[in-house]
């Protein structure tokens, strides 16, 4: 593919025999694309891109209107893959600063995913007389933190508002037919989206889960989608590049997967990625540990360690080609700073040269590094790397020999958290941690 996202790996890969992988890798694509593996019944977004049309985009894009053109703010409710897809999407094409901007523009806000009292109480405080819409985005309706989370707002928006208000400007994303999310907007003549059975949440942001508040926010989901289409139907070396490249490090003690990027727009794409990898890999005592860095930034803080502490590491470099404005380095006649060498240059050059000289350091230090590029944050470039993403995902996952598509692990702490709070039907696990915590 011309034009598109690229992997390049010979920095990470040097002295490694990679053909048995190759093998392995190929194996694991056929695997997948043939639905015979592990976790094959959430399989749904491995076609999704190509096969939204145009009466799903115009549903969207009139939600999206409705919702704009009643409310001042709009609360993205969900945890997880629920929310950080879209989050991605929006942080990275956002001005850096569109929360201090008081040009009317659309404001979407984020709850559900924490049960911060203080965090929950300052939104409610910001939205207070003022008219809001709400996303609430759960299969269930029950999980606690967007459950919590929707209660509040939604209490608060008919006392504000009314009901015929709420019910105009509450769109449920959830199952097609059952759960108590469902049940209520059948009920309250919600607007509803589905989130499809076959679609897990950390791979549902080119879903309405993450297509409608990225809607909201003023993005074109039509060119997000398009470059998810590319890479759907061309980026396959793309894909099998970075899943060998990480799997064959893996195998030679690199436990652990930094992603950095130089462009912080992206630090929230590489949260979602992080959840993406860690939540599909890590099972059965297996997988790299996926951790992000925000360059340069936490050069001055993680560089450190990054460079010099235990080479159990690997590095995968998020790079941009070009920057949507141009800030030019101006000269200074008394250059007490010392920076008229770079007078002239625009300041991206300068970024350029700090991570080009950064992955030489890591290099030498014994960091393999991987690099990624990207021509450009847009859309389209966006929506090509969240497929890329995922499907390299599925793809490492099965050379690892685990089911990339279930999640067992994260209900331990919902068990335990029941169980303390007293939950209806947990009363043996609640009088067995209670005897624990005695002890």
């Amino acid at each position: 593919m011309n034009d598109s996202i690229q992997v390049i790996s010979k920095f990470a890969l040097q002295g490694l025999e990679t053909q048995a992988l190759r093998d392995a890798a190929l194996a694991a694509k056929q695997t997948l694309e043939s639905g015979s593996g592990a976790g094959n019944d959430f399989l749904g977004w491995l076609h999704l891109p190509s096969s939204i049309d145009e009466q799903q985009f115009q549903a969207i894009e009139e939600s999206a209107a409705q919702l704009l053109s009643e409310c001042e703010y709009v609360i993205s409710i969900g945890i997880g893959g629920s929310y950080l897809g879209g989050k991605a999407v929006i942080e990275a094409l956002s001005n850096h600063f569109a929360a201090y901007r008081t040009d009317g523009g659309p404001k979407v806000l984020f709850a559900g995913s924490n049960i911060g009292e203080d965090y929950l109480y300052d939104m409610m405080d910001l939205v207070r007389g003022h008219k809001f819409g709400i996303i609430v985005i759960s299969k269930s309706g029950t999980t606690t933190e967007p459950a919590i989370a929707f209660r509040l707002f939604k209490e608060m928006l008919e006392q504000q508002e009314g009901k015929e208000f709420a019910s105009r400007n509450i769109v449920a994303i959830t199952d097609a037919r059952r759960g108590a999310l469902r049940r209520l907007a059948i009920e309250e003549g919600y607007a509803t989206f589905v989130i499809p059975d076959d679609v897990g949440g950390r791979f549902s942001v080119l879903t309405p889960v993450g297509l409608l508040p990225i809607a909201v926010a003023g993005f074109d989901i039509r060119a997000l989608i398009k470059g998810a289409v590319e890479m759907e139907q061309g980026g396959d070396e793309q894909v099998l590049d970075y899943a060998i490249a990480r799997n064959a490090l893996y195998q030679q003690g690199k436990k652990i997967e930094i992603l950095a990027n130089f462009t912080p727009r992206l630090h929230f794409l590489a949260e979602w990625w992080k959840q993406l990898y860690g939540e599909s890999e890590g099972k059965d005592h297996k997988g790299i540990f996926p951790a992000s860095v925000d360059f340069t930034t936490d050069l001055h803080s993680m560089g450190q360690w990054i460079q010099d502490g235990e080479r159990t590491i690997f590095e995968t470099v998020l790079s941009v080609g070009d920057q949507q404005h141009e800030v030019i380095i101006p000269n200074d006649d008394v250059d007490l700073d010392g920076l008229n060498y770079i007078a002239g240059k625009n300041v991206d050059y300068v970024n350029k040269m700090a991570e080009l000289g950064t992955r030489l350091a890591h290099i030498d230090g014994g960091v393999p590094n991987l690099l990624i590029t990207i021509p450009a944050v847009t859309e389209r470039y966006l929506g090509q790397l969240i497929y890329f993403f995922e499907k390299a995902c599925g793809v490492s996952g099965y050379i690892l020999g685990v089911n990339p598509f279930d999640q067992p692990g994260v209900e331990a702490y919902k068990k335990n958290m029941f169980a303390l709070l007293e939950k209806p039907g947990h009363e043996e696990a609640t009088a067995a941690i209670k005897a624990r915590l005695k002890q």
